[in-house]
């Protein structure tokens, strides 16, 4: 199969044809039909080393739409001819950007009703996104946000799904040319941290009381623009870095709450790390095909240009997403 492999003696990515991988237990083998690209794929070179015997045949790609064409011998509730929707398992060898691969067939989820492209540019950042907001911040029960880094994709989905449970005040930060884009996905305010100060804006936008909650998408000083923006016992989510209390202003005084989440730690955890990918999952797809989200801004390429636009990606200004679309077969 023609596949997208990583070489970290290099630290590139090039096209090589492997043998078709062989589903274990609770696997199947899915021919694939597009595979969204993601900032994790990237950053391969700093995670590498978490991999035990990292070859030079190992393939990323995390966000996957596809057919089963083979079931492991312990595969319940799925079979072959099954076109599924998933995320996968960032250390499991045989990822998306391939002709075939494989996948926990306990996180599968069925292909919502949209188009692949769209599809499978949604569940690394869209299900983040929603695990941020719903499961640790409680979206739905507050007022007003403030994301970090609104033109990317966890950051333009986290504004959508604000927007969809109502909240009166959404704030994000981007940079001036992507101020309309924000505002289409439904922020209220733009705030343009190349020549603003972030924290000073919100507490203007806000009379001086801060947000109810906060979402990091970029990390380094945004962190600590989320947790600074804060009303007295607000509460953030944390998703680049480790959160350093130590570096807000008066985070104990102030009573604040930090989450961390690493959406694919889920596969870790056993059978709760893995529902709680599943389920993100299944809601979010349940909205997607209502329409009520939607992907402003997808770029299509072949999976041989697909090694370009991750080295791309590393420089952190990418917009909207970039979609590896596999040909149909006549």
């Amino acid at each position: 199969m023609k596949a997208l492999t990583y070489q970290k003696k290099h630290d590139r990515f090039q096209i090589q044809t492997l043998a078709i991988p062989v589903p274990n237990e609770h696997q199947v083998l899915v021919k694939v039909r597009a595979c969204g690209l993601n900032p994790v794929d990237t950053k391969i070179v700093h995670w590498q080393s978490l991999v035990s015997n990292m070859g030079d045949d190992f393939v990323v790609g995390l966000d996957v739409v596809g057919e089963i064409i083979e079931t492991g011998d312990q595969v319940k509730d799925w079979k072959v001819g099954d076109n599924v929707l998933f995320h996968g398992n960032m250390f499991s060898q045989y990822g998306g950007l391939a002709e075939y691969c494989l996948q926990d067939s306990r996180t599968l989820t069925t292909l919502p009703d949209v188009p692949v492209e769209v599809a499978a540019a949604t569940p690394c950042a869209g299900w983040t996104a929603w695990r941020a907001l719903v499961d640790k911040l409680k979206v739905q029960q507050r007022q007003s946000v403030f994301i970090s880094g609104g033109a990317g994709g966890v950051g333009g989905f986290a504004i959508q799904i604000a927007k969809y449970f109502g909240l009166n005040t959404i704030i994000t930060t981007c940079s001036e040319k992507n101020s309309d884009y924000v505002k289409q996905l439904g922020a209220t305010h733009a705030i343009n941290y190349q020549n603003e100060n972030v924290v000073d804006e919100i507490m203007k936008i806000t009379a001086n009381e801060g947000v109810n909650i906060a979402l990091d998408c970029v990390g380094a000083e945004s962190e600590r623009f989320c947790a600074d923006a804060l009303e007295f016992e607000g509460e953030m989510v944390e998703l680049v870095e480790t959160a350093n209390l130590t570096q807000y202003h008066q985070a104990k005084a102030r009573g604040l709450t930090v989450h961390q989440l690493s959406f694919g730690a889920g596969y870790a955890n056993g059978p709760k790390g893995r529902d709680s990918i599943l389920k993100a999952g299944l809601s979010f797809s349940e909205l997607l095909s209502q329409g009520a989200l939607n992907v402003p801004q997808i770029k299509t390429i072949a999976l041989d240009q697909a090694g370009e636009a991750l080295i791309e990606m590393r420089k952190q200004r990418t917009v909207g997403k970039i979609v590896v679309v596999f040909p149909e077969p006549n």
